[in-house]
């Protein structure tokens, strides 16, 4: 009779000690979503802001690449003001295609 004591016994004490480690994991739990929550309403202002400046720079990079491409090609070749404006036109478009793949609204190639 006594080993049926003793293993109630460490039963409780399992129990008990069960119960205190479930508590500390709900408070630990409850602070982390706290912090989670204070930290999401920075985060996504940043994050926008961050995508905001990558949209941009992606949009301007394609411009000013193909702008450059047609100058050099004015330049090489003499075709004056052809080849800026078309290859104007193509970074515009491009810039775009960079822009909507970045922003996930379109896929990127080969997917």
């Amino acid at each position: 009779m006594s080993e049926t004591n003793k293993e109630q016994d460490k039963t409780k004490e399992l129990d008990s000690r069960l119960e205190d480690l479930d508590a500390k994991l709900a408070h630990m739990n409850q602070k982390s979503e706290q912090t989670n929550k204070a930290q999401h309403g920075t985060g996504a202002n940043a994050s926008g802001l961050a995508m905001a400046w990558r949209l941009g720079s992606e949009f301007i990079a394609g411009v000013f690449v193909g702008g450059a491409i047609g100058w050099l090609l004015d330049t090489w070749f003499g075709l004056a003001p052809w080849g800026m404006i078309i290859f104007t036109l193509l970074g515009f478009v491009a810039g775009m295609l960079n822009m909507l793949r970045s922003a996930g609204k379109i896929a990127p190639p080969g997917q």
